[in-house]
Order: C-alpha cells, then structure tokens, then sequence
C-alpha cells in the first residue's frame, strides 16, 4: 500500500503530547516505513497585549493532527490505541486525504510562517481607540473589517465631521 494522509482526533489540548507519543512508539515499535509523517497544522497569530505585539501559535484544526501512514488493520489499532487518540475521522475506515486538501493545508502552514496573520478582535459597530499613527488617541467605530489585508476601516470624528481611515489591526485597540 501506498503512503496516504489520514486525520486522527484527539483530545483537544493533547495534540502536541499525542505527537510525542505516536513517535516515541513508532520508533519502539520499528514502523519508521509505515508511519512516516505526523503533522499538527499551526499559524502565527499576531496580538497586542498589554500595548505590545505578541506573537503566537495557533492551531488551525485543535483536536485533530494529520499522520501519513500505510492504513492497514495492525496500524488502525496501533494508532487509535494510543493514549489520547479517540480516533480516525472517518471510523473504522477513515478515508485518506486528496492530494488537493494536503497541498491546501501545506500551503496554509507554510504561507503563516513566512507572513504571521493578525488575530480579528474587531467588528462592524465596535468602538476602538486609536493606538498608532496621526491619529493616535481618537476613539472610533469600526465601519468594515478586511480579513485578507488585516485592516479595519475606522470612522472618526475630525474637526466636528464623521471621516474614514483605514488602519491595521495593530493599530486599534477595543474599548
């Protein structure tokens, strides 16, 4: 059989333990060839705490870790007898992944780590302080948000008239 991706589910908040072990008993157990890939999908996620940016690590599915594997009866038992795992997406016949979905969740992976995405806190009608800029200081209501360029569009009031500006999220605070 041909290696092929597979979504184990797990208890949410032990997918990076579930990991550790699957590839401590992997290795006991002399599968290298069989189990060749464990991935927990992650993105950096960008956030002002406390008036700084930090930076974190998200995961896109929590719960669910992809493995590549040769599925066979043995292996089906070898993974979803391990502890956390409460099983493959899909039951006792877990269907693999397309080619297409692992590229799609790849290129999400590999498109967070080259540009960390800034976490959405804000929407249309919230109220939100200025914190960066030439406008720092100016308090607002969120008129749009655009996800894909991680900005919101902010109405403002300047010299007595309602004006827009479009700022980052880093830029913003809630109030």
């Amino acid at each position: 059989m041909a290696l092929q991706w597979y979504i184990i589910h797990t208890y949410s908040g032990y997918e990076n333990r579930v990991k550790e072990t699957l590839e401590k008993r992997i290795k006991a157990f002399g599968l290298e060839d069989k189990i060749t890939q464990i991935l927990i999908p992650t993105e950096k996620v960008v956030e002002v705490k406390k008036g700084k940016k930090v930076e974190s690590v998200k995961k896109f599915f929590p719960g669910y870790i992809l493995i590549q594997m040769e599925m066979d009866d043995h292996l089906w038992h070898f993974v979803r007898n391990t502890p956390k795992v409460t099983g493959f997406v899909g039951g006792k016949k877990p269907k693999p992944l397309t080619d297409e979905e692992v590229e799609e969740i790849l290129s999400q992976v590999k498109t967070s780590r080259e540009k960390p995405k800034a976490e959405i806190k804000f929407a249309p009608n919230d109220k939100v302080k200025i914190i960066d800029g030439p406008f720092k200081n100016f308090i607002g209501t969120v008129e749009e948000v655009n996800a894909d360029k991680g900005t919101v569009r902010v109405m403002v009031t300047i010299f007595g008239r309602s004006t827009p500006v479009e700022l980052g999220f880093l830029k913003v605070e809630k109030v």
